[in-house]
């Protein structure tokens, strides 16, 4: 009982902090863009964390998955494989963002160097930790099957960011681009691969690019108002769902939408007809919710919670995978513990590997806590109660021969500890950034992807 005012005091203090986040939100920003992009990132992460097994064998380490003893799984994939609404999420947010830079007088150089920039500091960390980690295990001895597992492991989220910053940088050119063009050379493709058996070996990886390029350019449809209606989701569900199962069911595409080591067809490693076809029906769901998470985005603790995980969308993608390493290495001279050290081989295993989740989870907000700069950039700081404001873009001028400093924007950061608001003038911890600068509406609502933005002069 002793504890329960400091308990309600602290849950006081994240509703308040909600509501500071909720109120610098405008009401032009369409939050279910932000709700989709959270919900695709965290799926990837649990999908991974649950068909992902790192198994203890002979003093190595080496990757399985329990979708290739109990193929029965499949449908985990169909629920945590959500990389086409990321880039159907991405396609949007990219063309609302030229168009916002367009607006201003923004040169395409200019605005590709600040869409990539985000992109590329948080992989520069993840590459020198790893470049660290790979010299010292080399130099203790470790087998170099083990060192080769675990070094695919940690960069394999890279694949998905370099296809994201490629068609990023298209983003002018597939604009206007029609899905039906990139979806056409999968088909072609994917013809020629398991229909004819004609082509090189390399031919499957053309799918690469046009299989993400799809939900990409509609994505960019979005964009241009032709997705608006209900009855385009309901297509997309309908037409994608019946020629996902026809594939499967009649020509031969695995049901696992991740891939599978040892099968003999990946729908990921590249992209299959099969997968762009799943792709277009979780498309077409997500248009559908759009409403119902435009609702729900209106209560101040699910949107502050959505905005904080966009916030940090690429630190927790990049090092997801690191926190399982880490978790299943740190734990090795305990011996083989079911669901992390052993073989992915029955029902006991599922259930011992959901324990370790949250496991997962405190490891890679460790991570988060240590990386999360690198996404967020610097700057200077000055504090306010309960918020911690950072000053960018300060222009100088001369007004009657001085000098005089104009501020462009700022960046309110709202403190992460639950009761731990830094009071003015003392220090506090670092936060979570809202952008308060000049945008508005379609023009730059979301041009920066990821951070809730009001028009300057806001009261926060």
């Amino acid at each position: 009982m002793a504890d329960s005012p400091a308990k309600k005091g602290r849950w006081q203090a994240v509703r308040h902090g909600a509501r500071r986040v909720d109120e610098a939100t405008p009401d032009s920003r369409d939050r279910a863009v932000d709700a989709l992009r959270a919900c695709a990132i965290l799926g990837v992460v649990l999908g991974h964390w649950l068909v992902t097994a790192l198994v203890a064998h002979d003093g190595g380490l080496y990757t399985a998955s329990p979708l290739g003893r109990m193929p029965w799984l499949a449908p985990i994939s169909w629920i945590f494989q959500t990389l086409a609404v990321f880039f159907l999420v991405g396609g949007h947010v990219a063309t609302r963002s030229l168009a916002s830079a367009r607006a201003r007088s923004l040169t395409y150089g200019q605005w590709l160097r600040a869409r990539l920039g985000r992109l590329a500091r948080p992989v520069l960390a993840l590459l020198c930790l790893w470049a660290v980690v790979t010299a010292g295990l080399l130099l203790t001895g470790a087998p170099a099957d083990t060192v080769h597992t675990l070094v695919k492991l940690a960069l394999s989220p890279l694949w998905f960011l370099l296809v994201l910053a490629a068609l990023t940088a298209a983003t002018p050119l597939v604009a206007r681009l029609h899905p039906l063009w990139p979806l056409a050379v999968v088909l072609h493709v994917d013809v020629l691969r398991f229909g004819l058996h004609l082509g090189p070996s390399w031919l499957g990886w053309a799918n690469l690019p046009a299989g993400w390029l799809v939900p990409y350019t509609l994505g960019a449809a979005w964009t241009r108002g032709e997705l608006d209606t209900r009855r385009t989701g309901r297509v997309l569900l309908v037409s994608g769902t019946t020629a996902t199962v026809g594939l499967v069911h009649c020509a031969g595409y695995p049901a696992a939408m991740v891939g599978v080591p040892g099968a003999a067809i990946s729908n990921l490693d590249p992209p299959t007809l099969a997968a762009v076809t799943f792709g277009l029906a979780q498309c077409g769901l997500a248009l559908l919710l759009r409403d119902r998470l435009r609702r729900a985005m209106r209560r101040p603790l699910p949107w502050a919670a959505v905005a904080t995980v966009n916030l940090s969308a690429m630190t927790i993608f990049l090092w997801h995978q690191t926190a399982l390493m880490a978790t299943t290495a740190a734990t090795l001279p305990a011996g083989r513990l079911p669901g992390l050290h052993t073989a992915p081989d029955g029902p006991a295993w599922i259930a011992a590997r959901l324990g370790w989740l949250p496991v997962f989870a405190l490891v890679l907000t460790v991570c988060w806590g240590a990386f999360r700069s690198y996404e967020q950039g610097g700057g200077g700081r000055r504090r306010v109660r309960g918020w911690r404001v950072r000053e960018r873009c300060v222009r100088k001028r001369r007004v009657r021969g001085r000098r005089v400093r104009e501020r462009r924007s700022r960046v309110v950061r709202v403190h992460r500890g639950v009761g731990r608001i830094a009071q003015a003038g003392r220090p506090g911890r670092r936060g979570r950034v809202v952008r308060v600068g000049h945008a508005n509406g379609a023009a730059g609502g979301e041009d920066t992807g990821a951070v809730p933005r009001v028009p300057r002069g806001h009261r926060v």
